[in-house]
């Protein structure tokens, strides 16, 4: 018998067309979207479905919009008979991807969960300037070799490993003249390649304590319950489940670390897990899943045909724990 955690993706997932066709095909699927334009008050629905590209690509839309569209192939497996805590051990999301993750899980309302992620993108976008920050992908170094690249081309100005992806893909992160500095270093240190990423803003690092101070204000007024599975932290790569934690976890992972590898890692290993079905747009994650534990079966779920697929197998597989 599999032993699953989903997954939830995190910014860069999105594309125009993003969640159209559940929303046509599924009454449930339409309704997530439906609260979600309620909540922020505008139709991010029509954003999401329609374009244009650069607007759906802003922080403040795209971090809400992914997670919308990670809930709503979830309400459709659910409205089948799924039931979240009798098929995942654990859920785990890619930074945003948390907040998916805890709104599947039970420990936000999906309207609290779209407010606070506008918040978030919008606290993230206004920390710095924009211009004055950047981020870059070194292909090809570890993460200890990357840190030190980031540690050599900080100077006095911030520059820090934001996420570890996977082997050979870390991120880092903070002023935009130590950043392209870190790109000349990679190269002289062996990296494949160093690039830019096209992002408006240095992401998961400590330019971004004014957004994670926001993030605080905001949870701190928002319900909390804890989630029916655990949460494999982004911070900690380990599991959690009491909702003060969350918060606290929620707040430091603005400034910290995406330990991706190291939490496929931990559900691979020490969490038993066999199979990590990604819910919502795009195949990022289980692309870097193949990477990290080359034995832990992927599945990416976003459209209909994936829907019938994933519920044809896990009726099968753990038929014993449905009702």
């Amino acid at each position: 018998m599999s032993s699953i955690a989903f997954t939830f993706p995190g910014q860069g997932s999105q594309a125009v067309g993003m969640g159209k066709e559940l929303a046509e095909t599924f009454p449930e699927a339409r309704a997530v979207f439906d609260e979600v334009d309620a909540a922020l008050g505008e139709k991010l629905s029509q954003i999401m479905f329609e374009g244009p590209e650069d607007v759906l690509r802003l922080t403040e839309n795209a971090q809400p919009a992914l997670m919308a569209s990670s809930i709503a192939v979830l309400r459709v497996l659910e409205t089948r008979g799924l039931s979240l805590a009798r098929t995942a051990k654990f859920v785990a999301g890619h930074s945003l991807g948390e907040y998916s993750a805890l709104c599947a899980a039970g420990t936000f309302s999906l309207s609290d969960t779209a407010r606070l992620l506008r918040t978030r993108g919008q606290a993230m976008q206004k920390a710095v300037p924009v211009g004055h920050g950047a981020m870059a992908a070194l292909l090809g170094l570890d993460l200890d070799a990357a840190r030190a690249v980031a540690e050599e081309a900080a100077q006095g100005e911030v520059c820090q490993v934001a996420n570890d992806n996977a082997p050979g893909q870390v991120v880092v992160s903070g002023a935009v003249s130590a950043v392209e500095r870190a790109l000349e270093i990679a190269k002289g240190k062996g990296a494949k390649r160093a690039l830019l990423l096209p992002v408006s803003a240095p992401f998961h690092c400590s330019l971004m304590q004014p957004a994670a101070d926001a993030m605080a204000a905001a949870l701190a007024e928002v319900e909390m319950k804890s989630p029916v599975v655990p949460l494999v932290a982004n911070v900690l790569a380990a599991p959690i489940s009491d909702p003060a934690e969350i918060r606290q976890r929620l707040v430091e992972q603005v400034t910290g670390v995406v330990r991706w590898t190291e939490t496929v890692t931990w559900l691979a290993g020490e969490g038993g897990v066999t199979q990590l079905v990604e819910l919502g747009t795009g195949k990022v994650l289980s692309g870097l899943a193949k990477r990290i534990a080359p034995d832990v079966a992927t599945q990416s779920i976003s459209g209909a045909a994936d829907i019938d697929a994933f519920l044809t197998a896990v009726t099968v597989s753990t038929q014993d724990r449905w009702t």
